[in-house]
């Protein structure tokens, strides 16, 4: 990149933030992990009859917007600022996406920098108003769950959705946090998320026996990049990914060639692309099999950092995973 474009890259990152920043709500949060947020009055948006509206609630991903959405009922109402397809990793901000933060009583994001090019965003809206990491209360109370990042310096895989039983405990705590935003409404939110809970913990129950149907040896999953690490080590299958756990990281052929002897060696039969990620490396994975002597399929388009479109069972977070699950077990076993 010139001298020219790195200027005007970061000119655009200036204004961005400088826009995040002024003209936000007075509710005071205590930063962009969303920990403790003390201090913090309860939320009173109110219509114009005076009727309590529901809480204007963004949320960074799908995932997180399908969470609070289960959580909070009638009584919030949520954007996700990313669709189907899109992949956080390297999503920029948008002149929209800064006023619909702007206008937002609070804002629920994932966390552990999977929002890369938006954290400074959240994090000088965090000054200024509620900004929830889901991820923070495992984060910073049971660090022991998560998987390190070796490419981040004292960091974690954010990917933490694909244990769903980890999820979970994200939603308790996002829970909590919606509760004591708006105390009023405690009582359906304890109720909505008791249900929602309990629906996760049966989803994880579910993708450990379907998992069992894949021979032991064929518990092998390949995919574009290393988003299943967590879905791995909950389920008990080997997981690779051609680029790390950021989709900034590009693929090196070393990489490549390590995982055609993988694939060659252990007779597996299928892998996966990813619907917010390029296919392109998965093809050359293919090709390499094959001039190896070993045929390989696509066993499927797995969703990854991104859910499927609104409307369809891959649009929840738990028709997604079961999607995922059912995918990867047909083309395996």
């Amino acid at each position: 990149m010139n001298s020219v474009m790195c200027r005007s890259y970061s000119v655009y990152w200036l204004l961005l933030v400088a826009a995040a920043c002024s003209g936000c709500g007075h509710a005071a949060g205590k930063d962009s992990a969303g920990n403790g947020l003390p201090g913090t009055k309860a939320v009173t948006s109110t219509g114009s009859d005076a009727t309590p509206a529901p809480l204007s609630v963004v949320c960074t991903t799908a995932q997180v917007a399908d969470m609070l959405e289960n959580i909070g009922g009638s009584h919030v109402k949520v954007v996700a600022l990313m669709g189907p397809g899109v992949d956080p990793h390297l999503y920029k901000a948008t002149p929209g996406d800064i006023r619909r933060l702007k206008r937002a009583d609070v804002i629920f994001y994932s966390g552990l920098h999977l929002e890369g090019r938006l954290a400074a965003v959240l994090e000088k809206l965090a000054e200024k108003k509620p900004a929830v990491a889901v991820t923070a209360g495992v984060r910073d109370h049971q660090p022991q769950r998560l998987r390190s990042a070796p490419e981040f310096a004292e960091s974690y895989d954010p990917h933490a959705w694909f244990d769903v039983g980890l999820w979970a405990d994200c939603a308790e705590y996002a829970a909590g946090k919606l509760i004591e935003l708006d105390p009023a409404h405690a009582a359906d939110y304890r109720a909505n998320a008791d249900r929602y809970v309990a629906q996760l913990k049966d989803l994880d129950r579910w993708c450990r026996e379907r998992i069992l149907e894949i021979p032991e040896k064929q518990r092998v999953l390949v995919t574009a990049h290393d988003a299943f690490g967590y879905f791995g080590r909950a389920y008990g299958i080997e997981v690779h990914g051609l680029q790390g756990i950021s989709t900034a990281d590009e693929a090196d052929l070393g990489a490549l060639n390590d995982l055609v002897r993988l694939l060659v060696s252990h007779r597996i039969k299928a892998v996966f692309i990813e619907s917010s990620v390029p296919r392109k490396s998965i093809t050359s994975l293919i090709e390499g099999c094959d001039a190896a002597g070993h045929q390989v399929v696509i066993g499927g388009e797995l969703f990854s950092d991104a859910m499927g479109n609104p409307g369809t069972p891959e649009g929840t977070y738990v028709g997604m995973v079961q999607y995922n699950v059912n995918e990867i077990v047909n083309a395996l076993k």
